[in-house]
């Protein structure tokens, strides 16, 4: 018995969704570079604000992470043609940074700047931007990401000041550090695939 046109149909749309989601990950996967790039510049900007004190420390830092982050993504420049689900992903994690930004630099100018908010703010855009990835992509690990997020940003609402700093420092180390690291090697991996099969 033959499949109906409609059912061809159906099952070519279903292939394409999956495929575009594969895509996406893999895209996802090949800027693991930039959340260890987040994680080390969180890292930096803990250890400056601690050690001296400053108010300058995590504006100053960001800046220069994104301006960092800038030259690199200028000298990888990829020749892949823009998708719809890849401007989606960009406009996810651009519309998170912008704000988290915002809001951030608007509380140390305003001299209302508090350490647990702080980490709850943080916490709480980056489990946002982390489920929104996800749920796009489909991608499990990216999920449990958010989840240690969501759970970072409840920890600093109850915690004292040294609990959600151990918190904030491992949430730090395995969404970020962690996570970047398995997308390059995941990314790696399939251009050694790819490689193998041309």
């Amino acid at each position: 018995m033959h499949a109906n046109p409609e059912e061809l149909e159906l099952k070519d749309r279903l292939n394409l969704i999956e495929s575009m989601i594969a895509e996406g990950r893999r895209k996802t996967e090949s800027w693991g570079w930039t959340f260890v790039l987040w994680g080390v510049a969180y890292y930096v900007a803990i250890a400056w604000a601690s050690l001296g004190h400053s108010n300058l420390a995590w504006p100053v830092t960001m800046i220069a992470a994104s301006i960092l982050m800038g030259i690199l993504i200028s000298l990888r420049a990829h020749k892949d043609p823009e998708t719809t689900l890849g401007r989606a992903m960009a406009a996810i994690w651009i519309a998170m940074g912008v704000s988290l930004f915002t809001i951030l630099f608007a509380l140390s100018l305003s001299g209302r700047f508090e350490f647990h908010v702080f980490v709850a703010i943080v916490g709480a855009f980056l489990g946002c931007a982390n489920a929104g990835s996800s749920i796009i992509l489909k991608w499990k690990m990216q999920f449990a990401c958010a989840v240690v997020w969501w759970a970072c940003a409840v920890a600093a609402c109850f915690g004292s000041e040294n609990q959600v700093t151990g918190v904030f420092l491992v949430a730090i180390f395995f969404c970020q550090i962690v996570f970047g690291i398995y997308g390059m090697m995941r990314e790696a991996r399939k251009q050694r695939q790819d490689a193998a099969h041309a």
